[in-house]
């Protein structure tokens, strides 16, 4: 399958007491998508499902790399039981939004 390629950075910033990270190296992987990423992340913004731009921006990417991995490995028993519940729950997502999210 032809996927959009990308590579992401996760850089630690500070703990959940607000000290800074002791972490000195960010994490740094490339991967692939059938899905262009950056688009559907505009148009989940656009469609303000939620309170700030930041949540929009996490949960799209998150679910794209999620949704990514488990249609890769689709008969792997780990997501036996979840591909359903996920199809269902991609189609309530895309008819929450003004624009369809897949291309």
């Amino acid at each position: 399958m032809k996927q959009h390629q990308y590579h992401i950075t996760v850089q630690h910033v500070a703990d959940a007491k607000g000290q800074p990270s002791t972490y000195t190296q960010p994490l740094e992987f490339n991967t692939g998508n059938h899905d262009d990423i950056l688009a559907i992340v505009e148009r989940l913004k656009n469609a303000k499902l939620f309170e700030d731009e930041q949540t929009s921006i996490s949960f799209a990417v998150g679910l794209k790399l999620f949704g990514e991995v488990m249609l890769e490995n689709r008969d792997h028993p780990l997501f036996q039981e979840m591909i359903p519940q996920f199809g269902q729950f991609m189609k309530k997502l895309k008819q929450s939004t003004a624009e369809p999210i897949s291309k």
